[in-house]
Order: C-alpha cells, then sequence, then structure tokens
C-alpha cells in the first residue's frame, strides 16, 4: 500500500489525544477556539470539546460530543452530535444549523440562513448506530467484557471475508483512508447525521407501509458503510504501524498482505475498545473515518456515484 505517513500519523495522534483527555474525569477539555478577526478556510472540527466561533469560519464547523457556539461567522454549515449548537446575537451562520442529542439556540439578533434542526432526545442514537447499543453495567463486568470480545471475533470474521472477496477494492478504501482521514472523518460526520436526520424524517411523517422501508433501506446503507469502512481503517491503521516499525527497526518494506495489515490493526482497535468510554471514543472516530472512506471511494472502487451526462 503507499504511504502517506504524515497525515495519518497526525490523525492517530489526534484519536490518542482525544482519548487521552476524554479520561481525564476531572478536567474539562479546553475549548476549540477562533478568536476574533481570525479566518479559518478548512472546516473545524472539535472532538470531545466544544467549538467556539468568534472569527470568520469560511467552511463548516462541527463537534461531537460537545457543544459549538458561534459569535462571529460561520459561512457553510453547524453540525453538533451529543451538544448544543449556540448561535449568539452577534453571530451569523449562512448554511444550515444541526443538533443530534442537543438543541439549536439562536439568541436575538442572531441570523441563520438555511436549516434549523435540533432532536434533543436523540442523545444515544448516533451513538448506537456508531459503536452500538450500550449494555448499562459496569465496563468491567464479564458480560460486558465478553460481548466485546465477541464484536471483535464478528469484525474478525467479516473482515476475512472482505478481504476474500473484495480485497483490492478494500486496500483501495483504506488508502483513502491513510491519505485522507480529516476529510474522510468530516463527511462520514455529515453523512451519519443526514442517515440519521433521514431516518426520523420518514418515521415521523411517512405512512407506515411507505416509512418503514425507507427507513429499513437508510439503515442497512448506513451499517454497510460502517461495516465497509471499518475494516478499511482496519487495514490501514495495520500498515501504518507495520510501517513504522520497519522504519524504527531499520529494515527494508516486507513483503506484507492487506490480511495481515488488517488482522493487526483490529488487533489494535480490539484491545483500545476494552477500555472504558475512550474505547468507544475512538471507536466512533474511527467509524466516521470509515464511513467517510467508504463514501468517498464508493466501496472501494474509485469510480462516481452518479453518472454525469454531458
Amino acid at each position: 500500500m503507499q504511504r502517506s505517513g504524515p497525515l495519518f500519523a497526525s490523525s492517530v495522534l489526534l484519536v490518542l489525544t482525544a482519548g487521552a483527555a476524554a479520561g481525564q474525569e476531572n478536567a474539562a477539555p479546553e475549548a476549540l477556539v477562533l478568536r476574533e478577526g481570525a479566518t479559518a478556510r478548512q472546516a473545524l472540527v472539535g472532538i470531545a470539546r466544544d467549538v467556539v466561533v468568534e472569527g470568520e469560519a469560511l467552511s463548516d464547523v462541527a463537534a461531537l460530543d460537545g457543544d459549538v457556539r458561534v459569535r462571529g461567522t460561520v459561512s457553510g454549515d453547524v453540525i453538533v452530535l451529543g451538544g448544543d449548537a449556540v448561535v449568539e446575537g452577534s453571530g451569523r451562520v449562512d448554511g444550515d444549523v444541526f443538533a443530534l442529542g442537543g438543541r439549536v439556540i439562536a439568541e436575538p439578533g442572531a441570523r441563520i440562513g438555511g436549516r434549523g434542526v435540533s432532536h434533543p432526545t436523540a442523545s444515544g442514537a448516533w451513538m448506537a448506530l456508531l459503536e452500538g447499543p450500550a449494555v448499562g453495567t459496569s465496563p468491567w463486568d464479564p458480560l460486558v467484557l465478553g460481548a466485546k470480545l465477541a464484536l471483535v471475533t464478528a469484525w474478525l470474521a467479516l473482515t476475512l471475508a472482505l478481504l476474500a472477496v473484495s480485497g483490492r477494492e478494500v486496500v483501495a478504501t483504506a488508502q483513502s483512508v491513510r491519505e485522507e482521514p480529516f476529510r474522510n472523518f468530516f463527511l462520514g460526520l455529515t453523512a451519519t447525521l443526514a442517515l440519521l436526520l433521514a431516518a426520523l424524517l420518514f418515521a415521523a411523517f411517512t405512512a407506515g407501509l411507505v416509512g418503514v422501508p425507507l427507513v429499513v433501506l437508510v439503515v442497512l446503507f448506513a451499517l454497510l458503510l460502517k461495516l465497509w469502512g471499518m475494516v478499511g481503517v482496519f487495514t490501514a491503521l495495520g500498515d501504518w504501524l507495520a510501517g513504522r516499525l520497519r522504519a524504527s527497526s531499520g529494515r527494508r518494506r516486507a513483503a506484507g498482505t492487506a490480511l495481515t495489515a488488517a488482522v493487526v490493526g483490529l488487533a489494535v482497535l480490539g484491545a483500545v475498545k476494552l477500555l472504558p468510554w475512550v474505547g468507544a471514543l475512538v471507536w466512533t472516530i474511527a467509524t466516521l473515518i470509515g464511513v467517510g472512506a467508504a463514501l468517498d471511494t464508493k466501496f472501494g472502487r474509485r469510480e462516481p456515484w452518479f453518472e454525469t451526462t454531458g
């Protein structure tokens, strides 16, 4: 596989840093702040912390398990999963404002150019799609640990099956994970929110005979994106770790296989999954990257989703 070490290494460090911050129960993580007079041309994403926009954000702003507070200008959309989206009186959002598991709050004088959509009671819905249902008992309970080990075993079976049937396409998705992890993360975050909102709207505003099949199709598509994307993440992570080990030992690149890389990556993420709370956060971030990579590569086929006619 092609190497793009610095960018992928940065994403791995982002995941580990977020996980470490999440594990500190008594220390609230510092907010990501775009100061007044500053301009951000790329998307701003806060993971397990708040995002405050005092300056000008020319792209989208998102927070995962945190709030977004807009005092300046956002030219794109504001997306919040597990928190509130607050547009203060001096704030302006040209696009849409979405809050799943939180509220959309527009203070007097605030300007929102697009839609404002919130679903405060869906705090667990996005987490259930990304990470799986919570058992609700102690994280070290034998039942919980057994369930997590069973899930890792199921992931191993799925990885073996996908690589046997569509190994080349999985490798293509893994390359996208390594080359553009941050872009894929934001793409996956946006797509997950869109799919969840679509399912909620279908369930709420369409008749049963029509709405139920549509909801099932949305859920199946989201699940397929997650399963395919995570195998790509396993492969990318294992290949990156193997490259780091070879570089540290001074050995030449050996003729490895995608299967070996995927098993190594799954073993590492499987071990992280056993950690309370941190494991869920890391797997959520990995899932969003994987979903974005699956969409970006059209399940590894590297072709447009829709044909254009001249």
